[in-house]
């Protein structure tokens, strides 16, 4: 399998060598790491590391990134979200003074 490096600028994110505790596992500093994400884990023959960030969705929605014709018609329709003028929204809001 391929890995898709999406940008070739690493950038050094700590001074200290990190030594993997008795577990073999490795601690990653706090910024570095994302609420709710998970990572897919690649490695290669010179033992570098990349963990590739990775969200899952509903089983439900699956259908829409597997039909390319139907995730074409939403990426167009968000890029037209922009330009539509919906008016204002002002005579539904209920005025609480």
């Amino acid at each position: 399998m391929a890995v898709k490096i999406r940008d070739e600028n690493f950038i050094e994110r700590s001074d200290k060598v990190i030594k993997p505790d008795p577990r073999r596992r490795i601690s990653l500093p706090k910024n570095l790491i994302s609420e709710g994400v998970m990572y897919k884990v690649y490695s290669n023959n010179a033992g570098q590391i990349i963990l590739d960030p990775v969200v899952t969705i509903p089983k439900s929605e699956l259908w829409l990134f597997e039909n390319k014709k139907a995730l074409e018609m939403v990426e167009v329709g968000m890029l037209q979200r922009g330009s539509v003028d919906l008016g204002s929204f002002a005579k539904y809001v209920e005025d609480e003074t």
